[in-house]
């Protein structure tokens, strides 16, 4: 395991990057509220898609808590628009092309694809809460993110 790993009570690297709707989106502009952030493989994958549509789905649980939502893959702003478009995600996806974000988390795998991880950011930018899945079948459903939110108060 690597060192740059982030663990809870870190600051959350601030990052710029474009995404979905022709925007730039910058994590320290949400400064004062919590973030979800959603890193996932890859577009139009099964488990992504799973994943992602059952937080759209869902996204006015997260929204009850003041809590915005940005998904983070190495693919292209295209992909991500089409990917959006065909799915209706009412979130931003975000274009970590050259993965320098995904390094930054410390969620890139061996094969130099990122891990499927989530990160919390409360609202001072602070890590507060990590989860890192093994494998890659798996995820975090919003139950248990929003309990997670809940449990830290953010």
């Amino acid at each position: 395991m690597s060192h740059s790993k982030l663990a809870v009570g870190d600051v959350a690297p601030d990052f710029e990057l474009q995404g979905t709707g022709a925007k730039s989106y910058k994590l320290s502009d949400y400064r004062g509220q919590p973030v979800v952030l959603v890193f996932y493989p890859g577009d139009n994958s099964p488990v992504c898609t799973l994943q992602l549509r059952s937080y759209n789905a869902d996204l006015a649980k997260l929204g009850d808590h003041g809590v915005k939502l940005l998904a983070i893959s190495p693919q292209g702003v295209e992909s991500h628009d089409s990917f959006c478009e065909k799915h209706s995600f009412q979130f931003p996806l975000l274009a970590d092309v050259d993965k320098a974000v995904a390094r930054d988390y410390g969620i890139l795998g061996p094969l130099g694809f990122p891990r499927r991880s989530i990160f919390i950011v409360d609202k001072e930018g602070v890590v507060a809460w990590v989860h890192r899945s093994l494998a890659g079948m798996t995820y975090k459903n919003t139950d248990e993110i929003v309990a997670a939110i809940e449990s830290i108060g953010a």
